[in-house]
Order: C-alpha cells, then structure tokens, then sequence
C-alpha cells in the first residue's frame, strides 16, 4: 500500500476523507499559504492514462462553466496524481426532495449537460452522489462532479461523431446507468440524459425499483431485467406526467441524434407552471427533506466489472448534425464485440 503524502505541491496539507471510489480518495484539504480549504483527489499512479488524469484534461477544458469545479493544480506527488478542486458542499445521496427542489435540480443539471455535451463530451456517470451544492453564495447552485469515465463522443475538429459500436463493457454505476449502456451499446449524450431521468425519479421517490437492500444487491443483469420489466407508469406513479415524457424521450433518443434540451427544459417549465408551489431560481434546503437510506451503489461500483452485452436489441443510431463517417474496420473484430452498425456518411442541414 502507497503511502499517502501529507502535503501536496508543498502548500496543500491534506485532512480528513471526504469521500472514496474506485478511482480515488478525495480529502478536506487546507491551502496554508491562502489559508482556505481545497478539496484534493489522490489516485495511485498505476499508468500515465489515469482517470485522475483524464478529469483534469475534460475540466480545463470546461473550465468557467457554471457547476463545473474549478481545477487549482494538478501534478504528482510522491506515487499519486493529485487532483486540487474547490470545496464543494455535501452530496444529494440518500436525500428525498419536494417537487420545487427537485424540478430546480433538474433545470440547473440539464443545463450542466447541455453545457459538457457542447464541449462535444459526455459524462458517463450522472448519479445523485455525483451532484454536489456549492458553499456560501453558490449554496443554491448545483455542481456535477467526477469526470474520471467522462470521454468525448465528438471529435472536435473534423466534427466527426464516434461510430456506433455494440459489445462494449458496462461503465457508469449501474443503479443509474441506461438500458443501452447494460446492453453494451458505446454511451452518447443520450445516456447521460436517461441517468439524469432515472436520478430525478429517485429524488422524488426516495429509491429506484431495481434498489434493494445492501443485503440483497442486484446482479447487474437483474438490475436489467428489472428496467426493461419496470413500466413506466410504475416507475413515474405518484409524480407529474413530464417525468413519464423525460423518460420516454430520453429513451427514445437514437445514438447520434441531437437532444432537444429546450423540450426537455420546457417539460420541466410546465412542472412549475401548474404546481401548487411553484418552483424558484433556488434550492430551498431551509426545510431538511427526508433523509433516506439505500444501498451504496457507488462507492464500489464506479466502473462496473466486465459483463458480456445482454442478449437484446439496441436502438439503432439515427440523425446528428455531426458527421458521422463510415466504419471501416481494418480487420476481424475482437470475440466479445459485435460488428458495429454503419450508415452512409452524412450531415443534416
């Protein structure tokens, strides 16, 4: 086991844990030069493509963006990456939420994604642990945090979208991951919408179907079977209609086909048009929503293990103001990929 350094670049001297994963530590961190807190991400260098590594490269780039971490400095320590970030508040894990919080959530992240998606990346792993509030005057600003699985799905100069592909191991948390991402179908923006549907019914609901006690945790082929076997009408009871239509829709979005965010943020207008208590440009955590408790289904299953594709048909790609070439593969494909479905080359206008 690596020794964990006590400082970091010399003037960050590391604290207690915040929190942990598959990839990496991340602690309370004190900046004595400047003398405020910091958050630090320690990860044991294993290679030079680490996820700590590949976080730091996605948020320089999204650098500015609102609910996105600002990156202080990256580098090595002693046998680490270490990652330094704002301080952030606490997660949404394990919370329940009235309809107003929940719909303001939703508009504020739907943004977030808009914003990453633009950037030409996705996500990869949207969950409510990974959905943190700022401090002090961004208290009623939502941040969505690790981007160690992010991957862009757009090249940015040939504008060439990434070729759909079948056989790819599930990544994400599987919890919160889509129907296609467990199908081993390569994730796109879509996926990140269906997690962010899935993450907003459970804000509401307090859990997910295909939640169980940590005493009986799904397989992730069950965890499958229970999504594909769930009604929407089950999964939505109780809560408006625009939830069925987010998840319909996000469901319905083919691989390389462009999300209509302004749909979706319209859903969610239309939520605080004919509520009772209509929804604000703030979080209102002045009134402590029920704090719940389910499985930690992150913590150790960031990056699902290896699983061959379940045996079901995956939504085909469709239109994308991308351009998306054609697949030429140069030879045989490995035994557990199937051969990716190609369309012709071309951009809608």
């Amino acid at each position: 086991m690596n020794k964990v350094p006590t400082r970091v670049d010399g003037r960050f001297r590391l604290g207690n844990v915040l929190g942990s994963g598959s990839y990496a530590v991340v602690y309370h961190t004190q900046n004595f030069i400047k003398d405020d807190s910091v958050a630090v991400k320690l990860k044991p260098i294993i290679n030079r493509l680490s996820s700590v590594c590949n976080e730091y490269k996605i948020l320089k780039q999204l650098a500015g963006g609102v609910g996105i971490p600002h990156v202080f400095w990256f580098g090595r320590e002693s046998t680490y990456h270490a990652l330094v970030l704002d301080l952030l508040g606490p997660s949404l894990h394990d919370r329940r939420f009235s309809l107003p919080n929940v719909v303001n959530l939703g508009n504020q992240l739907l943004s977030r994604l808009e914003s990453i998606h633009s950037h030409n990346f996705i996500h990869g792993d949207i969950k409510p642990q990974n959905i943190l509030v700022g401090l002090d005057d961004l208290k009623h600003t939502a941040f969505i945090i690790d981007f160690g699985i992010s991957k862009e799905y757009c090249n940015t100069s040939t504008r060439a979208h990434i070729p759909f592909r079948q056989g790819r191991c599930l990544t994400g948390t599987p919890a919160f991951v889509s129907i296609n991402s467990h199908l081993g179908v390569e994730p796109g923006h879509r996926d990140d919408l269906e997690s962010l549907t899935y993450t907003l019914i459970y804000f509401l609901h307090g859990s997910l179907p295909w939640l169980t006690s940590d005493h009986e945790k799904l397989s992730n082929s069950s965890m499958l079977e229970c999504k594909v076997n769930t009604t929407v009408e089950v999964l939505c009871h109780g809560i408006p209609v625009e939830f069925t239509s987010l998840l319909i829709y996000t469901r319905s979005l083919a691989f390389s086909e462009d999300p209509d965010y302004d749909y979706l943020h319209s859903l969610l207008h239309g939520i605080s048009d004919t509520s009772p208590t209509p929804a604000t440009c703030l979080l209102d955590f002045g009134q402590p929503d029920p704090i719940i408790h389910t499985p930690a289904f992150s913590n150790e299953q960031v990056v699902a293990e290896a699983v061959q594709p379940h045996p079901m048909k995956a939504n085909p790609p469709r239109r994308s103001t991308c351009v998306l070439h054609p697949c030429n593969s140069p030879g045989p494909l490995p035994a557990t990929t199937s051969t990716p479905h190609c369309n012709k080359e071309h951009v809608v206008r």
